[in-house]
């Protein structure tokens, strides 16, 4: 005899398993859990597809916490997917014409799920390389956040200062950090991690710039503080770790730089498993160093692995999987490895010239390691 097929929940009961299960994924989510947080994800989406959810709010912001939790394992498309199933609920929701009103109309805490939704998707955008619409959904955000309060203001200048840094537009990034961090001094206080989370940006902003000696003060007080309010094993510490070490590097003090690599790369590797975008970076940025120090099996060993990383997350056209292009194809030149070099490093100016243009100092600096290569000349990697 066959087993009876169970029967369907009611669509009540199928919502309180979704709000339940959803409430546990971002516990794990908090906890450093990633891989329980993703699965009870996955199991909460099932559940609110199986629910009738009469209200619209209420799917979109499970949705937008559900995509954190991807965004969080590096799993940018099923995030993005969730961010654009929460925007899409939200247009529903008549909240613009509170907005267009001036906020009279419409429910605050509607706006503000709409904001983060905004702020979400454009911060995706901004990973897979989508510029001009990551900067549309931003500036929406911000236009939005600023008639809710200065703390959900503050965020979104954060997220759009980080991809004027991406974009090469240094100068309005650090005015929109700066911002920020005003902001952000007054409502948590100086100590905060939000705060810390500023002054690590600032930091990666001077690297950018190449101003290495600038950033390392920022890049320091960004590991004081979020140790101080997280804890030594937590992911963000290791990651403000790593944006120390960058500086550092860039400065010749390798020794400080590869302990700090190496401390991170075991926090990722603990939290995120083997594959998570932070330690494709680090993979990047620790390779450069055994590279300087002269050894290039293991700096080509982790340029590989970085590569593979970034290419299986970001797909193989994206601005920071050439960034490591860049740097293979540096070091294989140096290895006299001449038409893999090049092969890498033409498939670097492409990217670049496509992302962000042929006159970005990225796309610059690649194509002039492409044409010191065929010239039979020196190159050099970037970070």
């Amino acid at each position: 005899m066959p087993p009876a097929t169970p029967a369907t929940p009611p669509p009540d009961a199928a919502l309180d398993r979704a709000v339940d299960l959803h409430d546990q994924a971002m516990a794990c989510w908090q906890a450093q859990r990633l891989d329980e947080a993703g699965a009870l994800a996955a199991q909460a989406l099932a559940a609110l597809d199986a629910a009738a959810v009469a209200d619209a709010a209420d799917a979109a912001a499970i949705l937008h916490n559900l995509a954190q939790i991807h965004e969080a394992r590096a799993e940018y498309a099923q995030a993005e997917g969730l961010g654009r199933r929460a925007f899409d609920l939200l247009a529903g929701t008549g909240v613009d014409a509170g907005v267009d009103a001036g906020g009279g109309g419409g429910d605050e805490d509607l706006r503000r799920l709409r904001v983060r939704v905004l702020t979400l998707l454009g911060w995706l955008c901004r990973c897979h390389g989508t510029y001009a619409e990551s900067e549309t959904l931003l500036r929406q955000a911000l236009d939005l956040a600023k008639k809710i309060d200065e703390d959900e203001t503050a965020t979104v200048l954060n997220a759009l200062a980080v991809l004027y840094k991406h974009t090469g537009r240094f100068g309005a990034a650090r005015r929109l950090y700066l911002r920020a961090l005003r902001i952000m001094e007054r409502a948590g206080g100086a100590g905060s991690p939000d705060v810390a989370a500023v002054y690590h940006n600032l930091g990666g902003l001077e690297h950018a710039r190449g101003r290495h000696a600038r950033g390392e003060p920022y890049a320091r007080r960004a590991v004081a503080l979020r140790e101080a309010a997280v804890g030594p094993d937590h992911p963000d510490v290791a990651a403000d770790k790593a944006n120390l070490a960058a500086l550092l590097d860039g400065q010749g003090k390798f020794d400080e730089a590869e302990a700090l690599y190496h401390e991170a790369l075991a926090v990722f590797e603990r939290v995120y498993g083997p594959d998570h975008y932070e330690i494709a970076v680090n993979c990047n940025n620790l390779a450069a160093i055994h590279d300087a120090r002269g050894r290039p099996d293991e700096a080509e060993r982790l340029y590989r692995r970085a590569l593979a990383i970034k290419e299986r997350l970001l797909g193989p056209d994206h601005r920071d999987v050439a960034v490591t292009l860049n740097n293979l194809g540096v070091l294989l030149a140096r290895r006299q490895r001449i038409a893999d070099a090049e092969l890498l490093l033409a498939r670097a100016v492409a990217i670049f010239e496509r992302a962000l243009g042929p006159d970005h100092p990225d796309t610059e600096a690649v194509r002039a390691n492409f044409e010191d290569l065929r010239a039979a000349g020196e190159v050099g990697g970037t970070g």
